[in-house]
């Protein structure tokens, strides 16, 4: 497991030592900041274009979905396959289990290949932080969750004008309701500052802050296993590595359920700019 550290050489690319083991009178090599740096594969990380191990894995992640569901349904069968049958489970649970319960099957169909992508889009960038050699999701750069969060945003709010009109959508985002008397001006300051701001942020750091401390959880174990492989700390280094597999299956879940709360909330905001009220 590699992790590029913060250096006065730009060009080095440093691991905890793995020389450094308990009672070896060096200290325990906690993750950081550098964990979550990345020395770039191609270009320059100073100047204005560059290309690293984040970027590729989003990528990679990006062809083996599309391959995934192109192979699948390339040549749909009337009695699916194996690979057609997995697929067609998979965009079945996210378009009934959360567009149909949401948004309802009317108004919700032509949404189902948004929500669709973004889960399974989701879903493997933070699968790559169980990945051998990758071990790093790609969510826990909170530019990622902040793009996808962003796109969101953006079919939220045209939605919600399109189909209320211009006045409609600010009493929607408002939360206007003239039978609040004095207080309304508040109430409204209030909601406006929490649908417009307050909601967006939270949809990409709800994700991104997840798999940050997930990411953390694993390194801090997997690196307490290899410093303590010494001496009497071999007891110890046993115990972290059972912490090591108990976190990986915890992340497991985890991965999945962001997934699933990231595009949840997608169709709760959509249906919000369907409805009538707010």
């Amino acid at each position: 497991m590699k992790e590029p550290a913060v250096s006065a050489d730009p060009t080095q690319v440093l691991a905890f030592e793995t020389d450094c083991h308990l009672f070896d009178g060096c200290g325990f090599p906690a993750p950081g900041l550098h964990s979550f740096l990345f020395e770039p594969l191609l270009g320059d990380a100073d100047g204005n274009s560059y290309f690293n191990k984040t970027m590729l894995l989003a990528l990679l992640g990006s062809v083996i979905i599309v391959g995934f569901f192109w192979a699948a349904f390339a040549r749909p069968k009337v009695v699916p396959g194996k690979l057609q049958m997995i697929a067609e489970a998979g965009y079945d649970f996210v378009r009934r289990g959360v567009v149909y319960e949401t948004i309802g099957k009317k108004e919700g169909e032509k949404y189902v290949p948004l929500v669709v992508s973004l889960f399974f889009f989701v879903w493997m960038m933070n699968l790559w932080s169980i990945v051998p050699i990758a071990q790093f999701p790609v969510t826990a750069i909170i530019s990622y969750p902040a793009v996808l969060a962003g796109i969101v945003y953006i079919v939220w709010v045209s939605l919600t004008f399109k189909r209320q009109g211009f006045v409609g959508a600010w009493k929607n985002f408002t939360g206007y309701d003239k039978s609040l008397g004095a207080v309304l001006p508040l109430s409204m300051t209030i909601e406006l500052f929490s649908n417009l701001i307050v909601r967006p942020f939270t949809h990409a750091v709800r994700l991104f802050a997840n798999m940050f401390a997930g990411h953390t959880l694993l390194l801090l174990f997997t690196i307490a296993t290899w410093y303590m492989l010494n001496g009497i700390g071999i007891a110890y280094s046993g115990v972290s590595f059972v912490m090591v597999l108990v976190m990986t299956a915890f992340e497991l879940f985890i991965q999945a359920v962001q997934a699933y709360v990231f595009v949840l909330l997608t169709c709760s905001f959509i249906q919000g700019a369907l409805a009538e009220n707010h």
